[in-house]
């Protein structure tokens, strides 16, 4: 949001959205997690540093892929998407290829079909459409604004985590998420 920022838009307008979507995970980071065993706190760090080095790569990406498609606009918001998926799958084969399990050991697992399904659902759906949907957005809104939607996916992520252990959240838990929609709210109010 901050390296995106349009030139017109003062910085003073972004401060809401800002102070909001960061009380959010200081929130959740504090709030109590229910049953779920506490990490070490190595693990915690850790965990830190792979969200701050994910977080690294992601506003890079949204960045630059917003340049890029702002400079081409020529190039459809779907076969950008197509070439990034062929890109991504070609390196995901060369992971598989250098360190993955055989295939033959893979068919053998218990409930590969229904692995196979997911896989491919999950491509189509949060890769390859969300993949397009998020270049349409690239191409038409700032930088700074897409990468304030990007939150919307942190919650998504609360969402199946919350369905993954089988509970609801805990009352701080859920004022982190109010949080940080208030703070994608003041976002897109402070663009408009």
């Amino acid at each position: 949001m901050l390296l995106g920022k349009p030139q017109g838009l003062r910085w003073a307008a972004l401060v809401p959205g800002l102070l909001l979507t960061v009380a959010g995970p200081v929130l959740m980071a504090e709030a109590p997690h229910g049953d779920a065993a506490a990490p070490g706190a190595g693990s915690y760090w850790r965990g830190i540093a792979i969200a701050l080095v994910a977080l690294v790569f992601w506003t890079a990406f949204a960045i630059l892929n917003s340049a890029w498609l702002k400079r081409h606009p020529e190039v459809r918001a779907t076969d950008w998407a197509n070439w990034l998926g062929v890109a991504t799958g070609l390196g995901g084969l060369l992971l598989w290829l250098a360190g993955g399990t055989s295939l033959p050991a893979l068919v053998a697992q218990p409930g590969f079909g229904s692995f196979m399904a997911v896989c491919l659902a999950l491509g189509f759906g949060s890769s390859w459409l969300a993949t397009i949907l998020w270049n349409i957005a690239s191409q038409r809104l700032s930088a700074s604004l897409c990468g304030q939607l990007i939150v919307s996916e942190t919650l998504f992520a609360l969402v199946y985590s919350f369905a993954w252990d089988g509970r609801w959240p805990t009352p701080a838990q859920w004022a982190a998420a109010v949080l940080f929609t208030l703070g994608i709210l003041a976002s897109i109010k402070a663009h408009r």
